[in-house]
């Protein structure tokens, strides 16, 4: 998937601002603009559109993870150079602190059914022989179940 299309996600499922997107790169000690902010949102054929690497993503992932779960003591996680859907899926599950069967719970609010087994084999060491690689279609639907889970808590009137 797309770094700047998981971006925009995450930004709309938790309907983010920008001041909120410039303090969750602040917790991961990275210093960003409105301008870049707005810049990476952009669709692919706007002319001020910006790619968002890996390395700026894995940073907003990790400060996803302090806005959410508070720092951990000592060194902060070093951002990754490089990501793959695996890397995205275990720091949502981090950030959100998601035992299997709430991720599971969102997959089928997203209309995709896996099992428990197929589930952690995302999150097993590539080195071994259960680890799978999760595709595209299975980090869009994780992203589409947490929108629907958070936006659905925001647009629910307390009953009079």
């Amino acid at each position: 998937m797309d770094n700047n299309d998981i971006l925009r996600r995450i930004r709309y499922a938790f309907d983010f601002n920008d001041s909120k997107m410039i303090s969750i790169f602040a917790q991961a000690g990275h210093i960003t603009t409105r301008a870049e902010i707005s810049n990476w949102l952009k669709k692919d054929d706007s002319p001020d559109f910006s790619s968002l690497y890996d390395k700026q993503l894995a940073t907003f992932l990790n400060g996803l993870i302090n806005e959410k779960r508070g720092k951990r003591d000592g060194v902060q996680p070093v951002p990754e150079k490089k990501l793959n859907n695996n890397i995205v899926f275990r720091k949502l599950k981090i950030a959100l602190n998601l035992r299997d069967h709430e991720i599971l719970e969102m997959l089928d609010l997203a209309d995709i059914t896996i099992s428990k087994h197929e589930l952690s084999a995302f999150f097993r060491n590539p080195e071994q022989s259960q680890y799978r690689t999760c595709k595209d279609q299975i980090l869009r639907k994780f992203l589409q179940g947490i929108m629907i889970k958070h936006r659905e808590h925001k647009s629910q009137k307390p009953k009079e």
